[in-house]
Formats: C-alpha cells, structure tokens, sequence
C-alpha cells in the first residue's frame, strides 16, 4: 500500500506533504454540520451493527486521518462514508477497510509500514444487519495506470498514448481486467453473505472521476482523449459492480451519477474528486470530504428505499 502513497508523494511534491500532514492533525469526528446534513430520523435500515469492508474509497484516505483507526497504516478517516452514514443511522460501526486492499485482502491479512489488517472478512457476525463496501479498483490497479498515463501524455499530448498503449495488440487490457475480476467479487459477496447472513449488503460503486468531455492538461496530465478512455473503464468497473451486486441479491449503490460534473478537473469548490494536486486532505484522485459526503448521501437513499 504505502509504495502507491510513496508515489503519489514523488508526483505531488511538497504539496501533498502538506496536506498529508494536516489530515495527521485535524479532527477525527464527524463535524456537527455531517450530523445535520445526515439526520438519522430520516432514514430507516434494519437495527444493528455496521460493517465497512474496501478500499481506500471505503477508508476516506486522509479525511484527515482518524489517530484511534487501527492499524494507522490504513488511512481510515472519519469523514468517510461508511462513517457517515453509520452516525446518521445511530448504528455501531466496524470499520475494517484499508487502502490499497483488494479481493485477496477481503481473506488474507493485509500489511501496511504502520501495522498489520487482519483479513477483512473476520470483522463480520451473524448479527451484523449492513455491510457496506467498495472493491476491485485496486485488483484493476487504477491508481497505477493513471499514473502511466499521466507519463504517456508528455509524450502525446493531443493523442490517446495511454489508451494505445493499453489496447496494444488489439486486447484492451483494461477492459479484461474488468473481467477477470468479476467472479472474484462474486465469490467475496457469497463469503459476506455466509458469515453475515442477516445483513443487507450494500455495494458502494465509484464516484465519478473524469469530465464528461475534454480533460485539463497539463493541470491533471492526462490527454482529452485519454480521459475518454478512462471513464468508459470506470463506467465499465461499476456496470461489473452493479450487475455482481444484483446477481449476489445485494444493493448496488450508484455514486457515478449524483458526483458527474463534480471531477477532478471542476473548480476545487465544486469538485468531489481531488486531482493530481490536492486542494484539500486527501490522496490524489480520491473523493474528497464533499465527495464522501455525496456517496453517503447516495448510500442512505437507497437504503431508505
């Protein structure tokens, strides 16, 4: 995990040493304006208690950093959704979701340079009556092809490099990633379903990342046509979402929609999602504060439903 934080830190530079060290010290609990925004008499779930399983989308990576999240090596924060959304249930929360994890971690323990995650799946009880999580980003590895498309682009800027690199020989490599990880999160499903089998399961698909046109080189070096490529990948990943969701007869969660004109290439008042320069705590291209928000919203309307 840490060596995609030490990345994202050469990228970023001083910048995000910043930022990182604020999310270090600001406050871990939820604001008394969350409280407002997320009344728990507006909302109805089964009684009992939560569970957030994922990845650093289910984390809230450094929003800011929650110190009493064990192992600190996670970037749990206590702005993030699952966190949100279980204060305004009046609902205990487990949290067990870490950055960087994938499906492997959902059953293996994951470690980080600050501790060890036990196997995510062990957090779960028969009595537990919601699960929530967003997963298979990382199994994808994402993070790490926008990082080799930020580099590409120096090399094309007006063309589509990273999309020509990844379809090279006729085989959308991204595309197949898709693919290869839907039975796995077929199989993790049926695993939360075995242990906690009186919970809803709820899952949390990815917000939306990439403008619906164009992009902004050089500020977030991805060309245009790249970022086209790009979003029908995330279109792609959470269609597999929701479709593995439905088969599993869980709760798919769109958060693509109600964050669509809010992406990283938006004014930093307006966007959801941080870009390559952070304009407030938080890893790159992740969801900030205002983004959690949005996708806790979207949680509690459809568990309301």
């Amino acid at each position: 995990m840490w060596s995609h934080v030490r990345g994202w830190l050469a990228l970023t530079g001083v910048v995000t040493v910043i930022l990182l060290t604020a999310a270090c010290q600001a406050t871990p609990t939820p604001t008394e304006a969350d409280a407002v925004r997320f009344s728990a008499a507006a909302y109805s779930a089964p009684s009992g208690p939560v569970v957030a399983l994922g990845d650093s989308y289910t984390a809230g990576a450094l929003l800011p950093l929650d110190p009493r999240a064990k192992p600190p090596g996670c970037l749990r924060s206590a702005k993030a959704y699952p966190v949100l959304v279980a204060h305004a249930l009046g609902a205990p929360l487990t949290n067990v979701s870490c950055t960087n994890a994938g499906v492997k971690e959902m059953t293996g323990a994951q470690r980080t340079y600050l501790g060890t995650n036990p196997a995510q799946l062990t957090a779960l009880a028969p009595d537990d009556r919601l699960v929530l999580l967003t997963l298979s980003g990382d199994d994808i590895g994402f993070l790490n092809v926008l990082k080799e498309c930020m580099k590409l682009s120096f090399t094309q800027p007006w063309g589509s490099p990273c999309e020509a690199y990844y379809t090279k020989g006729g085989t959308d490599q991204l595309a197949a990633g898709v693919t290869a990880v839907t039975p796995k999160m077929t199989r993790v499903l049926a695993a939360v379903a075995a242990r906690a089998p009186r919970a809803r399961i709820v899952v949390v698909g990815y917000p939306d990342m990439f403008p619906q046109s164009g992009g902004c080189w050089p500020t977030v070096p991805i060309t245009s046509g790249d970022v086209a490529y790009l979003r029908r990948t995330e279109v792609k990943i959470n269609a597999m979402l929701a479709a593995t969701a439905m088969a599993a007869g869980a709760t798919f969660v769109n958060t693509y929609t109600p964050t669509t004109g809010h992406d990283f290439c938006t004014p930093e008042k307006v966007r959801d999602v941080e870009g390559l320069l952070p304009g407030s705590p938080g890893l790159p291209f992740h969801p900030n504060a205002r983004g959690q928000q949005a996708m806790a919203t979207a949680v509690l309307a459809a568990i309301k439903s």
